[in-house]
């Protein structure tokens, strides 16, 4: 079945989008809809039939703001006569005139909203921000008229009480289970009058979600550093004030813009002397979205955690983490709790350690205060510099972004998979920063496309993250169009985009997710890919970051952008050293962020409208992680992932796949990086989507089941022996 709106992979970023349906994008046979005669869709209308391009790629010379709205209303119209036509056919429930029918259903919504999604979170502007507006709230309904359509339902019900007698392959009976958990996790037992309470607040969640994402997108650009004084930007190189006067210009103002990335902590406190300046970032950064006025989201938020809570009452939970965790791997909050709590005392004794050394370097400048946030970054940077002798100055010049994507992101996935990238200029985009890329398999085969778009701009989500605009399906007869958005600070014109290591890391990471949905090799569009469990999502992408480091990669793209000079052995081997440094409050910070997640999202649905700065202040003192020198990765406010992408009761996720991650990664280190094992692992996880129960999955591709120790080992957070 079509997904109602697309997913979202997030690393600092989320996965899925705001409503997620079942399944993935299914390109089948559809019946036109019913259109009224005043609605303007038809066939001069870009969506009204498959792109003729290769792998039908969204055709963006040919897509006006205009065609976006009128082909999702038709779109819906059309997903919900077939849905109609399947729960009205008078043949007996099948598994082929039902569950497979649901396949193929949502051909015109899926082309349109993979097309939209991709658009609104990378390039929006204020026309498509009105359609996002007036749609969503619709596409709640749509979401629910189908979920809670009892006829639908007991049709998906008859097959799932005869599965086991169908003579079922594997895949078909995982896709009957699949559907029938989705329609009873989604409401479908409910009564006539209780439906009727989920759609509303079903349609106010997807309402608010969408104001949240609005709001913090607005505040985040309102919050942009702005100075007419050159030298508050002392410690910044040539090319980055030259990159903060372009974004100036770019804005129609005097001056520099250092523009704000979703994350509290922001890059350029690393290098800025001036610790007014620094502080000054920081604190537009942290109250970004705390200013009063249309763009403060405080109130919002408070309303979205206490809705979920009523919708998690009204579906049988004792609050939303229970219900969003009832079909993921950790099971329940419990769970992914007590595995969060574990981490706390050495993750916090690590930052606390971290932060004595950065004192001392403050106390021996004379600097005269204690440390705060906004020093963090630049003492630990020097602490950095004094323990390992790194500056980033010294590494970004072997980090050039097209050398990195080439010799670094594609070799890396040549040497493990056999695959090759071809860059295509014939396939048309929608921004001019874009790139596409076509995939070959080993054998020489199309295997997907691949579209990259990587400079941070005003009208950009926050982040980085991957996504589809058509998802692999052998029923279907369809390939991969992956894509990866990250929000790089682009050079002034003429300028190399260079790199800090951390950058590289996030590329790599997303490619692994892109990985994921380009080697899916499944029969059913629903269970391809990346349409796996939150918790299990962020295993691909989190296991490539690694290749980023490992030595037969990094010293393919590592060179000096002016001469092509490998970097010098001694200064990767002190980078390589340095790999666990700062892991204390790296770790700190994102246990930080996923504790308040948790807890906002186990709040009673008895609980009292909340008050988010009190909230959280309270959140983190209880799980004993409230250090003042180390803020969460992200505030309640400005939390995208939570509130905006899905991650709601999910950002937990990100530690349980490391724990999947770095287990994988020491069997490689145990078995070697060869092709043989890249493949094994292709066929036995990246290519199997959610076909298979992924505990059992994972643990006949390991050996073993997985534990803790290798993540504690990679953060340099093991007790010593």
């Amino acid at each position: 079945m079509s997904k109602i709106l697309p997913s979202k992979r997030k690393i600092t970023l989320p996965r899925f989008g705001v409503l997620v349906a079942i399944g993935a994008i299914a390109i089948g046979i559809s019946v036109r809809p019913v259109l009224t005669a005043d609605t303007p869709f038809g066939p001069n209308n870009p969506f009204y039939a498959p792109s003729k391009l290769p792998f039908q790629a969204p055709p963006f010379d040919k897509i006006k703001d205009g065609d976006y709205q009128p082909a999702i209303e038709a779109g819906m119209a059309e997903q919900r006569k077939e849905m109609q036509a399947i729960a009205n056919r008078s043949a007996a429930p099948t598994f082929e005139n039902t569950i497979v029918a649901m396949e193929k259903t949502g051909l015109l919504l899926s082309r349109v909203m993979g097309a939209f999604g991709g658009v609104t979170s990378a390039n929006l502007n204020p026309e498509l921000q009105k359609v996002k507006d007036i749609e969503a709230p619709k596409l709640a309904a749509h979401e629910d008229a189908i979920f809670l359509d009892a006829k639908l339902f007991e049709r998906v019900a008859a097959v799932y009480k005869q599965r086991l007698s169908l003579k079922l392959d594997p895949e078909s009976l995982r896709l009957v289970e699949f559907d029938y958990k989705k329609f009873v996790h989604s409401g479908a037992n409910l009564s006539v009058s209780d439906k009727t309470k989920l759609k509303k607040l079903n349609e106010e969640e997807s309402t608010l979600t969408n104001a949240f994402e609005s709001k913090l997108l607005a505040a985040a650009k309102a919050a942009a550093y702005l100075t007419t004084d050159k030298d508050a930007l002392a410690g910044l190189s040539d090319s980055e004030i030259a990159a903060a006067a372009q974004g100036a210009k770019d804005r129609k103002l005097s001056g520099y813009v250092i523009p704000l990335q979703n994350t509290t902590q922001q890059p350029d406190l690393a290098t800025l002397s001036h610790r007014s300046t620094r502080q000054a970032i920081f604190e537009n950064s942290w109250t970004r979205a705390e200013r009063g006025g249309p763009n403060d989201t405080r109130d919002t938020i408070a309303r979205l955690a206490q809705l979920r809570a009523e919708k998690a009452k009204l579906l049988g939970f004792p609050n939303y983490a229970a219900w969003k965790l009832d079909d993921q791997m950790a099971k329940n909050p419990d769970a992914a709790l007590k595995f969060m709590n574990a981490l706390v005392a050495g993750a916090t004794a690590k930052a606390a350690s971290e932060a004595g050394d950065i004192q001392k370097v403050i106390d021996a400048q004379k600097g005269g205060f204690k440390l705060q946030p906004w020093d963090w970054e630049f003492y630990s940077e020097q602490v950095r510099k004094a323990k390992y002798d790194l500056d980033e100055s010294q590494i970004k010049p072997y980090l050039e972004l097209n050398n990195v994507l080439q010799n670094g992101v594609f070799y890396a996935a040549n040497q493990l998979y056999g695959v090759t990238f071809k860059e295509r200029h014939d396939i048309p985009v929608y921004h001019p920063d874009v790139r596409v890329f076509e995939v070959l398999d080993s054998n020489g085969k199309s295997l997907a496309l691949f579209y990259c778009d990587y400079y941070k701009r005003d009208n950009k989500n926050g982040g980085a993250w991957m996504d589809s605009y058509v998802e692999r399906s052998k029923l279907l007869g369809t390939l991969p169009v992956v894509y990866n958005v990250a929000n790089f600070t682009k050079p002034a014109p003429g300028q190399p985009a260079l790199l800090s290591f951390d950058d590289v890391t996030g590329m790599f990471h997303e490619f692994g997710h892109a990985l994921h949905g380009m080697f899916a090799d499944t029969q059913y569009p629903t269970l391809a890919g990346t349409e796996v469990p939150r918790d299990f999502v962020e295993f691909p992408s989190q296991f490539n970051e690694h290749w980023a480091s490992y030595p037969a990669v990094f010293n393919n793209y590592a060179k000096h952008y002016k001469t092509g000079a490998p970097m010098p052995a001694e200064l990767a081997a002190r980078i390589k050293k340095a790999g666990t440094f700062n892991q204390g409050y790296m770790f700190t910070e994102l246990l930080a962020a996923a504790e308040l997640d948790m807890q906002w999202h186990t709040l009673p649905p008895t609980a009292p409208l909340q008050k988010p700065d009190d909230f959280e202040t309270e959140a983190l003192r209880k799980v004993q992680i409230s250090l003042s020198y180390v803020p969460p990765r992200y505030r309640s406010s400005y939390f995208l992932h939570i509130w905006g992408n899905d991650y709601a009761a999910g950002y937990y996720a990100y530690l349980w796949s490391e724990m999947l991650d770095d287990n994988a990664f020491q069997w490689f280190e145990d078995h070697g990086l060869t092709r043989a094992n890249g493949d094994r692992f292709r066929q036995m996880v990246l290519s199997r989507g959610n076909t298979e129960d992924l505990d059992k999955m994972y643990a006949a591709w390991l050996g073993k089941e997985p534990s803790i120790e290798p993540m504690l080992k990679y953060r340099g957070l093991a007790p010593s022996k």
